[in-house]
Formats: C-alpha cells, sequence, structure tokens
C-alpha cells in the first residue's frame, strides 16, 4: 500500500501548515492505559545510508535484541537493540544487504517491494512481495532465495494490495494474508502451507473498523498475532488482536491494543517475544515511505497479563 499512503503524504506537505494550527480530532478511541498492552518505548532510528527507511518487516530473536529488518525497496537489515530501564536506546546496524532471487541476483521495479518477514528455529527467513506476489525463503544470510511453493491464486491479487504479511508457526506452517480485499468484503483471505505441502486458501479473517492486515507474528504461546493499520485524514491508527488458529480458522479473537489517531507512525512490522521476567512483548517498526513528514520508528508494548 506505500503508493496510496505515499500520495497522501505528499498531499499533506502542502498543507502541513494548516494542520500544524488546526490539529485533527480525536476520535472516541479505548484509553491505551485500559487496554491490555502498556507502552514501554518509542526509539526513533535514524542511520546514514540510501537504502534506509520503508521499513516493512520486522523480526527479533528470542534474546530480544537481534533483529532482521527488510524494506519496501528490496533491502535487508541485520542489527541489535539496545535497552535501558525497558527503554529502546539505540538500534545499530551490523549489516545490510539487497533482497537477491533464486540466481543471486538483485531485482527492480515490482519485484523488490518486499513487504512481510518471518523466522523460523531454524534460523531461516521468509519474505513475502506485493505487486509480484511471492514468497522467497533463505536459508542463511548469504544464501540465495528459494521458493518453498507457489499457488496463481495470487496472481489475482490486487496490484497494490498483496502478500502484506507471512508468519510462520512453531510446526513450520506458513500463513501469509494480503492487505487487500474485495470492495464490500468484511474478511481478508487467509493462505496456508504446511511444511513441504501446497499453498491453499484455507479460511478468512474477519475485519471491521476500517483495519487492515499488515504485519502478523506467533508469540511464544502459540497464538497468532496480528497488526492492522486503519489510514485515515492523513494519519494511521493501528490495532493488535490476538487469536487461536485452527484448521477450520481463527477463534478466541481478542483485541489487545488500539492506538488513538496520529498516536504512532505507519506502524507495519510486527514481532512478538518473551522477555527475561515472563512477559510477552509486542514490538513494532514503522515505514516512513521515504517521506520527510514520516519517520522510522521502533515502538514496543508489553501485556499486562
Amino acid at each position: 500500500m506505500r503508493r496510496s499512503i505515499a500520495v497522501a503524504a505528499i498531499g499533506l506537505l502542502a498543507i502541513a501548515p494548516i494542520f500544524a494550527f488546526h490539529p485533527l480530532p480525536q476520535p472516541p478511541d479505548v484509553a491505551p492505559s485500559a487496554q491490555p498492552a502498556q507502552h514501554l518505548s518509542t526509539h526513533r532510528w535514524r542511520h546514514d545510508a540510501p537504502w534506509f527507511g520503508g521499513f516493512s518487516g520486522f523480526e527479533l530473536g528470542a534474546n530480544g535484541r537481534d533483529f532482521f529488518a527488510v524494506t519496501d525497496r528490496g533491502f535487508l537489515a541485520r542489527g541489535t537493540l539496545t535497552r535501558k530501564n525497558d527503554q529502546i536506546t539505540d538500534a545499530q546496524v551490523t549489516t545490510a544487504k539487497p533482497l537477491v532471487d533464486r540466481f543471486g541476483e538483485t531485482r527492480d521495479g515490482p519485484y523488490n517491494d518486499a513487504e512481510g518477514l518471518a523466522l523460523d528455529h531454524k534460523g531461516r527467513l521468509f519474505v513475502s512481495f506485493e505487486f509480484a506476489d511471492r514468497i522467497l525463503r533463505y536459508n542463511t544470510w548469504d544464501s540465495p532465495a528459494e521458493w518453498p511453493s507457489y499457488t496463481r491464486a495470487w496472481r489475482a491479487l490486487g496490484s497494490n494490495k498483496g502478500l502484506e504479511l507471512v508468519a510462520i508457526d512453531a510446526q513450520g506452517t506458513l500463513f501469509s494474508i494480503p492487505e487487500g480485499v474485495a470492495r464490500g468484503a468484511r474478511e481478508a483471505l487467509v493462505y496456508r502451507r504446511h511444511e513441504k505441502g501446497r499453498w491453499s486458501q484455507a479460511f478468512t479473517l474477519p475485519l471491521d473498523e476500517g483495519y487492515l492486515p499488515v504485519g502478523g507474528d506467533f508469540g511464544p504461546d502459540g497464538q497468532f498475532y496480528l497488526l492492522e493499520r486503519s489510514f485515515v485524514w492523513f494519519g494511521f491508527r493501528s490495532r493488535i488482536r490476538r487469536m487461536t488458529v485452527t484448521d477450520a480458522g481463527f477463534e478466541n479473537i481478542e483485541t489487545l491494543l488500539e492506538t488513538p489517531h496520529r498516536h504512532h507512525g505507519n506502524l507495519e512490522g510486527l514481532s512478538v517475544w518473551q522477555d527475561d521476567t515472563g512477559r510477552t512483548r509486542l514490538t513494532m517498526i514503522s515505514d516512513d515511505n521515504f517521506l520527510p513528514i514520516l519517520h522510522t520508528d521502533i515502538v514496543e508494548y508489553v501485556l499486562k497479563d
């Protein structure tokens, strides 16, 4: 969805002085303090490199420090987070490189629009792409891409509303959800692939209140955590829901977090992990769309339970 957001954001540049003196009205959101997810920190990440920006996928290791991040211009970064008193104080890139195909070559244009990122227990990375919808696997940092599998159904997805997220559970089952839904629809398609199996459109995800799926991860509790975004009036709202995955679909869906309008930026990537005290943390990254009015923030919440 980077193009539609970019067009709207460019329009905002022309009328930014108006909004500076006339803030947008705040919707009647649930007060963040009353929700299960509590804000810990927001770190403004800066890095002096031409590839930096446009982050759409984010994965943390089990230690909560080592991370991978992917951009929607086809770059993969690896680095570490630093915390002090539960606050993220620094994010350092240790290495970065352009994503390559199965021949070890880079791709341009619509072929490099990486959106989702998943890390399995073997250390393999899975990257979902929209526009040229597909999911690639990287067995190691230096490996060329491999295709776990493919389904022709992805060819029917919208050009700017394709495979926005990919997630993998403890059994090695892959899930992917496109951001786009048919006009008037209230559910998103959910694609599933058991290890060494084929992709199928297994079931659907109920949607409401203008939210669309942009990121997802399986937590250490085996539950699926979904990051959703609503874009209205030159600003974003974000929501995280937790749910149980069964063979028939999603059950026990609960809302953990719903942020007020313009409370955060364009949050797109989500990683769920457990800290040393046993608390579940939700770490997210925002996509700045390579625009000066947006920022790259690493945002972290913790669940009260």
